[in-house]
């Protein structure tokens, strides 16, 4: 399977441990793989904003760039939603095959992918410590990763949980509001200041309640609203994405341990 990377614009510019966190998962999976030098953005965030036509021109690139690989990998769920409802034709939902299938259906979320394909299957890890899991909107609804609290459809395989539930040690905490928003939503939380810091609380506000000393999430958006919110009012917990985590879970060495501090 030829595997490519996408690296998300705001992992890039914000938090790049991310995308090297992935490196290192997959390297440490023997998952052969290519960071495509070309990339840029997927456009999401000119869809957002109502610029359709520079959307599309993304789109078109982001395409043509990933067009001779069989899967498309992105640490994001709000990238990997966006691509997968208007990346390339959408002909085909299964992976592999080069030619069956377009950009959109070839295109998975990290975690999504390590499920599909049993990635962890004979590895052992630990991490020590009390989780929060953040159900990013776009993976919980858009992607379908798992079962919004408003459905009655019969239960989802919630990637993230089934992975970090396997590792040793770890406790994941139960939230009051387990799908909540963080309030983030690009252009939500400019337009929308007030409420989007409000909703980000609340969120910090069930991850304390819980006992969390770790928050999670498959999107760095979302940890970064939280995050910045926290800091702010002097919370105590840690925010790290769930590629961090697996990585150093899985390392071979004494970074398990690190992790579990919460140090980067």
């Amino acid at each position: 399977m030829k595997v490519g990377l996408f690296i998300p614009c705001y992992v890039d510019q914000l938090r790049p441990e991310v995308g090297l966190a992935v490196v290192r998962l997959f390297e440490r999976l023997g998952i052969a793989f290519e960071i495509p030098e070309a990339q840029t953005c997927c456009g999401q965030p000119f869809a957002t904003a109502g610029e359709r036509e520079q959307a599309d021109r993304l789109g078109r690139r982001f395409d043509t760039i990933f067009s001779g690989y069989d899967v498309v990998v992105t640490p994001s769920g709000s990238c990997a939603a966006h691509v997968r409802r208007h990346g390339g034709d959408r002909s085909s939902d299964r992976i592999g095959g080069r030619g069956k299938g377009g950009t959109g259906q070839r295109t998975r979320e990290l975690c999504e992918f390590l499920v599909e394909t049993d990635a962890l299957r004979g590895l052992a890890g630990r991490l020590p410590r009390r989780v929060g899991l953040h159900a990013s909107c776009h993976a919980l609804r858009d992607l379908r990763q798992g079962n919004p609290s408003e459905s009655r459809e019969p239960p989802r395989v919630e990637p993230v949980r089934a992975l970090l539930g396997a590792l040793e040690g770890i406790e994941l905490v139960e939230l009051a509001r387990r799908d909540e928003c963080c309030g983030f939503g690009g252009l939500f939380s400019i337009e929308q200041e007030a409420v989007s810091c409000r909703m980000g609380l609340d969120r910090i506000a069930d991850h304390e309640r819980a006992g969390a000393e770790i928050v999670t999430s498959s999107d760095v958006s979302c940890l970064l609203q939280l995050e910045g919110l926290a800091r702010r009012r002097g919370s105590a917990l840690v925010f790290r994405h769930v590629a961090e985590l697996l990585a150093d879970a899985l390392a071979p060495d004494a970074t398990a341990a690190e992790a579990a501090d919460g140090s980067r």
